[in-house]
């Protein structure tokens, strides 16, 4: 089955970049096979106001090139919306309508892009940095995504249909399905695969985009009167000064694909005293490399490969290497900044990882100040209606201290003042124990991946440390008592169990102890 919806609806269209200064204009490059079209530009935060539109314009069509996945579109661009000063930081929509074209489920007159609009000189105290590379790892357009078989894939093309809008659904869109009592878990992935199926989605909906887990974040978070400036995955990377004047740095959903220079300027960011809040899973996985292409940035990974084909193998730059932070070739595990990683724990209620797992987070240290105000107890279960545990985590090397607590295991590549306050079992998985869904990974899991790569070889002591981890709750302070606090909620579900009263009281308190200042 294709995975690719290139030019199933009438209109297609994409910003020349992702990112814009106030006051810069954003090039917007469309093809269509109508006469006409028009378009609407609406910031997205707590509703969608539109701030900006332009009807009945004269539409071309043209080709996406043979390499546009790797390469981009290299369209024209078509028209400019004019930013000012005065728009607020954010994401902002870019609806497409085309005049003419199908109406149904599988394609129709509508399509979408977007941007995202940063702060200039007027900044909040926290910013929020929507995870733009692992949008693009995922974006199938044009022909291959990361999962389908490329290893290089452009910015400068559309976005798949369903990552930026799609009608909202109560669980049948997540890759995680919360099980009801009474139901039979869905350990193939049918009801998600039938559902995008059915509406010609990519696979990517289940994992990753604004729709999916940021725009939930902010919907909540800006209904309550937060206020945070927005960046992009790649801000990080081509700009030394992006974190400059922040006290907050926040990511949530999935979070998997970081550069070097994006680690790096987070772990600069910590060091000078900055918190980071993280309520995303499977984070800072992979190591990327951004590179310049003629219409824009492309981003190249390599996975489960690269240290078989990557070109810097066998060179001085090998520790550039585009697989996982904690290849022992690259040598930087994601742990040592966040306090876990997926290493410990990758999976919860997705294919045969704990499919009848709790769904929610086990509480150990209910004093802890991340449950003030939600009269959570010791062995409370926080989430579990909405499945806040799922799809993907990051989990910890945990054990038990005299009193039953869980703590850290002692290794010197984890933060040395970390405190676990919640933690539930989650896994890898081995070749055939995915959802029959699913296409990627038909003969390589991440169990074997990580047993040989992290581990040390393929045996049965690695493969069992791979296949018992967890997802965890935690605070750490991976720079020493002058950085900041990292905290972690690690799961890319976290964001859908914010309509729970617990869950969105424990998302405030972790936001308001970074904006008080009390660390």
């Amino acid at each position: 089955m294709s995975d690719d919806q290139t030019f199933a609806d009438a209109i297609e269209g994409y910003c020349g970049s992702l990112s814009y200064q106030p006051g810069q204009p954003v090039s917007l490059h469309i093809s269509t096979t109508a006469a006409r079209f028009s378009v609407t530009v609406q910031r997205w935060g707590a509703d969608r106001q539109t701030v900006w539109s332009a009807v009945d314009q004269p539409g071309q069509h043209h080709l996406p090139p043979a390499d546009a996945d790797a390469q981009g579109c290299r369209w024209p661009e078509t028209l400019t919306i004019p930013t000012t000063t005065d728009w607020e930081s954010g994401f902002y929509l870019v609806t497409l309508e085309a005049s003419e074209g199908p109406e149904d489920d599988r394609g129709g007159r509508v399509n979408h892009a977007g941007f995202v609009l940063r702060a200039g000189d007027r900044r909040n105290r926290a910013v929020l940095v929507l995870a733009t590379n692992t949008w693009n790892a995922y974006n199938t357009w044009g022909g291959r995504s990361l999962y389908t078989g490329g290893h290089q894939v452009s910015f400068a093309r559309p976005f798949a249909r369903g990552m930026l809008h799609r009608p909202t659904t109560e669980r049948d869109d997540r890759k995680a399905r919360p099980v009801y009592t009474g139901e039979t878990p869905d350990i193939d992935g049918v009801t998600f695969q039938q559902y995008r199926t059915d509406h010609n989605y990519p696979s990517a909906i289940g994992s990753t985009g604004w729709f999916t887990h940021e725009r939930r974040f902010v919907e909540w978070a800006e209904a309550l009167g937060y206020r945070f400036d927005y960046l992009i995955s790649s801000d990080l990377d081509t700009d030394p000064h992006s974190l400059d004047g922040y006290d907050v740095v926040i990511g949530v959903g999935h979070d998997e694909y970081w550069s070097a220079d994006q680690r790096q300027r987070l772990d600069e960011f910590g060091a000078s005293g900055g918190d980071v809040v993280s309520l995303s899973g499977n984070t800072m996985f992979w190591q990327v490399r951004l590179t310049d292409t003629a219409p824009g940035l492309a981003m190249i990974c390599h996975k489960y490969r690269a240290h078989l084909d990557d070109p810097v193998m066998g060179s001085s730059d090998e520790s550039t290497m585009t697989g996982m932070w904690a290849d022992p070739v690259v040598g930087q595990p994601e742990w040592s900044l966040l306090g876990a990683g997926s290493a410990y724990g990758l999976y919860a209620r997705f294919g045969a990882a704990t499919p009848r797992g709790v769904g929610g987070f086990v509480i150990y240290r209910s004093d802890h100040w991340m449950l003030d105000g939600t009269n959570l107890g010791y062995g409370d279960v926080l989430g579990r209606d909405d499945g806040i545990v799922g799809y993907e985590t990051v989990g910890c090397p945990i054990q038990l201290n005299d009193i039953g607590l869980p703590e850290a295991a002692p290794r010197p590549d984890l933060p040395a003042e970390s405190t676990i306050v919640a933690f539930t079992p989650t896994s890898n998985l081995r070749v055939g124990q995915y959802p029959k869904s699913i296409a990627a990974l038909s003969d390589q899991g991440d169990a074997e991946f990580i047993a040989e790569r992290v581990f040390g070889g393929i045996n049965d002591e690695n493969l069992a440390r791979a296949m018992h981890g967890n997802a965890v709750m935690m605070t750490s302070r991976p720079w020493g008592a002058s950085g900041g606090t990292m905290t972690v909620c690690g799961s890319t579900d976290w964001v859908f169990g914010l309509s729970d009263p617990q869950v969105a009281q424990v998302t405030a308190n972790i936001l308001n102890h970074s904006l008080t200042g009390e660390r």
